[in-house]
């Protein structure tokens, strides 16, 4: 009996891809393998109490004995206990034969081999990787992965060990973004890592399952845990960025003053309060800027003669 298996459902030629093994229900031959160990021991005292084994009868029962005695090892032997957030797979004579997934004591050929493999959600956290971004700029980098068997027969035949490809593969991808974007756009609206980290964590996630997906594995989720500028360039990016502050604090407060002195010009034309020409507006508006830009207190000055001396 064969089931679609999980995942795309796309298969290349000679690729394993999870099927469902064939599966006895465990506990009604647990109980028949029970009945025959007590059956042959039954028998092999019913032959002890004749008095010896010398004769046809006590012999047969013997033979009868040990032939139950087989078929509850056999029986015994292909008992198999799946727990749920586990699988096992079935492999008879180096060749697959399915997965089982259902939960609870199922009894297989007795001669497979049962692989065990855990479909529980696991996480994986890249250790803080060196890479240069970008911009050629140094910078420390890492991340956590959310990951899940899909594909039993495919983590199992198509990988050698596919825990330890999920990690190196995490690695690499993580590594390849870092480099594909720069660490800060400087405002000219590219993407960069620090200032678009949701659609990157998007990608980085699409880039992980595409290098897995060999080995049946799905990645639930991934977020970058640690971004930020290597030590030896760590000191001058940040007066970098405080210069960038700066300059934008002070275009702020520059565009807000130029406002305030449209609105104070305005104001005194429509109220008729003063008539000023263009030699007291500008004077004016010298004075308001330097009132208004300037980090520190202005003190003021009194004129007791004209707006000209």
């Amino acid at each position: 009996m064969t089931a679609q298996p999980p995942g795309d459902g796309t298969r290349n030629p000679g690729q394993v891809i999870e099927s469902k093994a064939w599966s006895a229900p465990g506990v009604f031959v647990l109980f028949l393998g029970i009945g025959m160990t007590m059956a042959a021991g039954t028998l092999m005292g019913f032959g002890a109490a004749e008095g010896g084994w010398t004769t046809a009868g006590p012999i047969g029962r013997l033979a009868v004995s040990f032939a139950l005695l087989i078929a509850a090892d056999l029986t015994f032997r292909g008992l198999t206990a799946v727990v749920p957030g586990e699988a096992r797979a079935v492999q008879l004579f180096g060749r697959y034969h399915g997965t089982i997934r259902a939960s609870g004591l199922h009894w297989v050929n007795p001669f497979a081999e049962r692989r065990k493999v855990s479909t529980r959600v696991r996480n994986h956290e890249t250790a803080a990787a060196k890479v240069n971004d970008a911009d050629g700029n140094p910078i420390e980098i890492a991340a956590v992965v959310v990951w899940q068997v899909q594909d039993t027969a495919k983590a199992i035949y198509a990988v050698d060990d596919f825990t330890n490809f999920v990690a190196i593969q995490t690695e690499t991808a993580v590594r390849h973004t870092a480099s594909s974007y720069p660490y800060d756009s400087r405002g000219s609206g590219a993407l960069s890592l620090r200032d678009n980290a949701e659609e990157i964590t998007q990608r980085l996630s699409a880039e992980i399952t595409d290098r897995v997906r060999s080995a049946g594995v799905t990645i639930i989720e991934s977020r970058l845990t640690r971004l930020s500028y290597a030590p030896e360039i760590a000191q001058a990016m940040l007066r970098v960025q405080q210069a960038s502050a700066v300059v934008a604090a002070r275009q702020r407060i520059v565009e807000g003053a130029v406002g305030m002195v449209e609105l104070a010009l305005q104001r005194l034309e429509e109220r008729d309060v003063v008539e000023l020409d263009e030699d007291k507006k500008a004077a004016m508006v010298s004075n308001l800027l330097v009132v208004l830009c300037s980090e520190q207190a202005t003190q003021q000055v009194v004129n007791t003669g004209s707006l000209y001396q």
